[in-house]
């Protein structure tokens, strides 16, 4: 379960973020996760419960997850294609097996509501 050091190595972010800017509390989190990131996002939620349970200032944080699709690039023909409902193997223009995933594997802290108190 990498879901929770994931979560452990987020809430050490936020916390160093939240300090950096003299915040003492943070109540909201956005993540941006990519389908291909092999994440659980059922486990990254119940990960973050109990670990943001244990931070002072992340204690009660919303988290919210924004799913990021795939998109994939043909070596061959230079088009990018949403892999949604598509053979990650295979380019849905020219059908050459020559794709690369681009996008949809990372995931990213992508906005902190903090407050002052």
């Amino acid at each position: 379960m990498h879901e929770y050091s994931i979560v452990a190595a987020l809430i050490e972010q936020c916390e160093s973020i939240a300090a950096q800017n003299n915040a003492t509390k943070i109540d909201e989190i956005t993540l941006s996760v990519g389908e291909r990131s092999g994440v659980e996002i059922e486990l990254l939620k119940r990960a973050f419960e109990a670990f943001a349970e244990e931070s002072t200032i992340c204690n009660g944080a919303k988290l919210i997850i924004e799913r990021q699709e795939v998109l994939l690039e043909c070596k061959k023909c230079g088009k990018q294609t949403n892999a949604q409902n598509l053979k990650y193997s295979q380019c849905a223009h020219c059908q050459s097996d020559e794709v690369e995933i681009i996008k949809g594997r990372d995931i990213v802290l992508m906005r902190l509501n903090m407050l002052e108190c």
